[in-house]
């Protein structure tokens, strides 16, 4: 069991002011590690120092990156690129910037992201990548080409920071929700959230503890042979995709 995995790490998430990225924040945060969340409204849960940062934006990552070492007294060692957008529309009606911010968020912010990171990770010999991206993703979906296209372009970058990083110590891996009961989900008309339970073959939402959960194992010892894998949080949704 080496050092530097057995001692409190420097966890950095995305994204962590709400939902999702709130609740693996505050998994790291109830194992003792120290964490910070990125948003642009610079909140974040109990226990983890928040700054606010654009991903879209290659200087706005650097600060971010740059004020989370200050306060961790170090580099960061757990990077979740969780920050995400949708622009939901179909096909024909869907514009060049509907397609062109979705992709810029939620794909190159995840590059961007994971680059300023891998500094660090490279001269340290080791570093946990961890993407959140969605059923979505292999199975598809009416009206969001572009979340799909960019939470599918996560699980190439994931795997080609595995085939680059990977002999330094390094992992990039991908979990995939499902449904997972959030406000942007309690939002649905109740005809679409019913139509979407009777498609999981568990038969509920997941929760954002069951992603959190999910997220803290990739990035803990019993996970350091895992790497360029796709986990799902789907209740078995996506199975097969």
């Amino acid at each position: 069991m080496s050092q530097v995995e057995t001692r409190q790490r420097n966890v950095l998430v995305t994204g962590g002011n709400r939902g999702i990225g709130y609740a693996i924040a505050a998994a790291f945060v109830d194992q003792g590690d120290k964490v910070v969340v990125t948003s642009r409204s610079g909140q974040g849960p109990d226990g983890a120092y928040a700054v606010a940062a654009d991903v879209t934006r290659s200087d706005s990552v650097d600060a971010a990156f740059t004020e989370a070492e200050q306060w961790c007294g170090g580099p960061i060692e757990v990077v979740v690129a969780n920050a995400g957008i949708t622009a939901d529309t179909l096909l024909m009606r869907m514009s060049d910037d509907d397609f062109d911010r979705v992709l810029d968020t939620n794909l190159a912010g995840t590059f961007r992201v994971a680059r300023r990171a891998s500094k660090s990770m490279i001269q340290r010999r080791f570093g946990r990548l961890i993407f959140i991206s969605s059923v979505v993703a292999l199975y598809g979906s009416p009206g969001q080409a572009n979340y799909a296209a960019s939470k599918a372009g996560l699980i190439g970058l994931a795997r080609s920071i595995t085939r680059e990083l990977g002999g330094r110590g390094i992992t990039a891996n991908v979990v995939a929700p499902g449904f997972i009961d959030t406000d942007m989900t309690a939002a649905l008309p109740q005809a679409q959230q019913d139509a979407y339970l009777a498609a999981i073959p568990a038969g509920r939402f997941g929760g954002t503890k069951d992603v959190a959960r999910a997220v803290t194992f990739l990035a803990g010892e019993d996970a350091a042979y895992i790497s360029g894998a796709v986990l799902p949080v789907d209740g078995g949704l996506g199975m097969g995709h």
